[in-house]
């Protein structure tokens, strides 16, 4: 067993900043991630990818190089390549890493996952070619490659984000085909004046919108009867805009309406969830801190409610800061001295989240789809059996899977859980939050027996 006075489950912006300020505090760190090397998936593999693609994928994107230079620290410890699969109440965290099992104990625990984009299931969204935007960036940050004759689909800024370094990078996409309506953007402007405190935000995505202009990239918006065409993979996009059928060939989709807190992992504590109606996702219940119901357990960043990168790491430096001052590291007073200018930049830095929650909002086609798509991709279950399901007197996700098995398989909800609450809402005529989501039971990540047994004999700590 490893102990530490701090575990962090992530090395995304607020795990590698909490890391970095827990330490400047004199706490043991160990932080445990499954890529190879640290930055999350916003900043995936910056270290590495920064000197070759930092032009391409921009300012935003190297900054994170401040946060990994960060967490070379004596105080800090990284596993990377590590699979958690099991969270204790009491902060102890059993893992995987090069085919054994481990366990990892501290005196607190940050859960530090980060979002995950929100599944979106259309017609043809399974077909070989069809991916998210976000998967198509991680593969430009990873390995450079761009993905050819692309059309980008949904809604959001990070569709402009993706699209301008497809541009960037000599590789255009065919075109935009975005939901977002004018009634949308008419609804946002009363948010408007709050969103100005983060104009640096609005004037980035003018930056982007400029780049798809001069690269002539055709935008359609407001697009309704979405549906991916192919038989082996994807050949072709059809859809309606300003009341016209049309057809775009095509070799790859992209698909991306938003991104929601991943919450496995609180959601397998039995921890308190609370539903956002604006971004239509659960997050957990924290205080001002990131402390959960469970006073040894903090969540910081995205996967307590969808922020940003630079939310992200404000609330990550704010958890550690009170973890440090739990474990009489730092008075009340030092806390409280260096969180204030820190609780100004997290309000200036999420005031802009209304107007974009509400200027660029879920597709609602792919909220609830036609009954012959799939939305459990792993159990094959379709919108129509789940609504057939409800019909039959099936009342929650839970009880669900004993009708059909979504949210069974392998990952385990976390592509259709979202999709099946909304479904059950909408033919029960309540709200999502009514619903609720599937209790989720450990293993969090497929484990094998091996790993587990390779555990045997680890009695003996090692403190860091």
């Amino acid at each position: 067993m490893i102990e530490a006075d701090l575990v962090i489950i992530g090395a995304g912006p607020a795990g590698m900043a909490a890391a970095a300020q827990a330490a400047d505090c004199g706490l043991s760190v160990l932080i445990l991630d499954e890529q190879p090397r640290p930055g999350g998936q916003i900043y995936r593999d910056v270290d590495r990818a920064a000197p070759r693609h930092g032009a391409i994928l921009g300012k935003d994107y190297t900054d994170g190089l401040g946060l990994t230079d960060r967490l070379d620290h004596p105080n800090i410890a990284c596993l990377f390549g590590t699979s958690v699969w099991q969270i204790d109440p009491q902060a102890a965290v059993s893992f995987s890493r090069d085919g054994r099992g481990g366990v990892a104990r501290g005196k607190r625990l940050l859960i530090a996952t980060g979002a995950q984009e929100r599944p979106m299931p259309l017609p043809g969204w399974t077909l070989p070619g069809v991916m998210t935007a976000g998967a198509a960036q991680i593969l430009l940050k990873a390995s450079g490659v761009v993905a050819e004759r692309a059309v980008l689909v949904g809604t959001g800024p990070l569709l402009y984000l993706v699209a301008a370094q497809m541009v960037r990078a000599g590789t255009p996409p065919l075109a935009l085909v975005e939901t977002q309506t004018r009634s949308d953007f008419l609804r946002s402007l009363r948010h408007l004046p709050a969103a100005l405190l983060g104009s640096r935000t609005l004037l980035k995505g003018m930056g982007l919108l400029a780049t798809l202009r001069k690269a002539g990239v055709k935008r359609y918006k407001a697009a309704k009867d979405i549906a991916v065409e192919g038989t082996d993979r994807v050949t072709g996009l059809r859809f309606a805009h300003g009341g016209q059928p049309h057809q775009l060939e095509c070799d790859t989709v992209l698909l991306h309406h938003g991104v929601v807190p991943e919450t496995q992992a609180t959601r397998s504590l039995n921890l308190p969830h609370r539903w956002n109606a604006r971004q239509r996702a659960f997050h957990p219940v924290t205080d001002r801190w990131g402390r959960t119901a469970l006073p040894f357990i903090f969540v910081a960043g995205d996967g307590a409610g969808i922020g940003g990168a630079k939310a992200a790491a404000y609330e990550g430096t704010l958890a550690a800061l009170e973890i440090a001052r739990d474990l009489g590291a730092l008075s009340d007073g030092d806390r409280d001295l260096a969180a204030h200018p820190l609780r100004l930049r997290l309000w200036m830095e999420r005031a802009i989240r209304p107007f974009l929650d509400t200027a660029f909002p879920s597709f609602a086609a792919a909220l609830a789809p036609a009954d012959d798509t799939l939305v459990c991709r792993c159990e094959e279950v379709t919108a129509g059996a789940v609504r057939r399901y409800a019909a039959l007197g099936c009342l929650g996700p839970n009880q669900l899977k004993a009708f059909g098995r979504p949210g069974m398989g392998p990952c385990q909800g976390r592509m259709c859980a979202l999709t099946v609450t909304e479904l059950l809402a909408v033919h029960h005529g309540t709200s999502p939050k009514t619903i609720g989501l599937q209790r989720v039971r450990p293993p969090l990540k497929p484990v094998t027996l091996g790993e587990i047994a390779a555990m045997e004999g680890q009695g003996e700590q090692s403190t860091l």
